[in-house]
């Protein structure tokens, strides 16, 4: 195990710039999740921490090492990627000891290592089956035996579930977490999943473009968002943003208006006022809002609806029965209104 550091890192290909100054601390056996959308430079940073991308500029230290020039062999990393990257000739225990074996480990050992690491994973009955006979799950796992036997000092991960259906990711994800809990390795995991991101990471770092958005704690990440593009990318479904401007009475919206925390200053500025579907509430007192579409989910009801002038979501533990076209009344939560700049997509509050 051991500590990772990424210190002014920048990349470009060419003339064009793809990593913009980066700076990112790692805690010896923290769990720390890039995310962000495509394009974002997520994995492009993993590459480039496992040595199969040069860095254009900065420092990456794995431990008290530098490990900018160093090959990717000569970093005691582990990979595991998305398509798995399994050795189709080759048995299970053969897939998951090859590694060892290439450095030249002895068999008893490899045996020894491959054997403890299958009954971690669940694969000691699939050791002798060949990649073709396994699910995407149980192949997924033989990737991250593969990663366990050599017993790095970090784990990195490039979006090991995409390619898995949502009911087996679910499964695979608590997989992953518990085996962390397990090992206390150092692990960085790249997803554009902010699902994976909040129920996995102990640290999240919201990348786009390039630049870091935020860095922190999931719930830290959800409840006080550094930025209008934050707030819309962790949580799902996702932050309703009404544009407007902050009165002395509240909100001020196209055809409505929101009441506002205690405190807020009435500067008049333009800005988005942000408020998360589940913090809707259905209420006598409430606002009017003209349903467009429920959707029930079973434990909880999903309401598109008009808020004034703007298309919102609204989530209720209560059964909605109402139909499209009419109208039912909500209350935001005033202690959970975020206020963003209209512009700039500063926070405000």
């Amino acid at each position: 195990m051991a500590s990772v550091s990424l210190s002014g890192i920048t990349k470009s290909y060419g003339r064009v710039p793809v990593i913009h100054g980066v700076d990112i601390s790692i805690a010896d056996g923290e769990f720390v999740v890039l995310v962000g959308p495509s394009g974002c430079g997520k994995s492009t940073l993993l590459r480039m921490l496992a040595g199969l991308e040069t860095i254009t500029g900065g420092t990456i230290e794995i431990g008290d090492t530098v490990v900018n020039d160093l090959e990717p062999k000569q970093r005691d990393i582990a990979m595991v990627f998305q398509n798995y990257a399994l050795y189709p000739h080759m048995t299970v225990a053969a897939n998951m000891g090859f590694s060892l074996q290439h450095r030249g480990t002895e068999k008893e050992e490899i045996a020894s290592r491959v054997e403890w690491a299958a009954g971690i994973l669940g694969l000691t009955q699939y050791l002798g089956r060949y990649p073709r006979e396994l699910s995407g799950g149980q192949r997924q796992r033989v990737a991250m035996g593969r990663a366990i036997v050599r017993d790095p000092k970090v784990f990195l991960f490039d979006e090991p579930l995409s390619n898995l259906d949502a009911k087996l990711r679910v499964v695979m994800r608590s997989e992953i977490k518990a085996l962390h809990q397990r090992l206390k390795t150092t692990t960085v995991y790249v997803t554009h999943d902010q699902v994976e991101a909040m129920t996995m990471a102990d640290k999240i770092v919201v990348l786009n473009g390039g630049h870091i958005e935020q860095i922190g704690a999931p719930l830290e990440l959800y409840d006080r968002p550094a930025n209008q593009f934050v707030a819309g990318f962790i949580g799902s479904p996702s932050m309703n943003f009404i544009p407007g401007a902050v009165g002395p009475d509240g909100f001020s919206a196209e055809g409505v208006m929101l009441p506002l925390p205690h405190g807020t200053k009435t500067s008049g500025q333009r800005a988005l006022y942000g408020i998360r579907p589940e913090h809707f509430a259905l209420s006598a007192d409430g606002l009017p809002a003209e349903i467009v579409v429920v959707e029930p989910m079973g434990s909880e009801t999903q309401v598109t609806m008009m808020l004034g002038a703007t298309q919102v979501i609204g989530v209720f533990r209560e059964r909605v029965t109402a139909a499209p076209g009419a109208t039912i009344t909500v209350a935001p939560d005033i202690a959970a209104i975020h206020l963003f700049d209209a512009e700039t997509g500063a926070r405000m509050n």
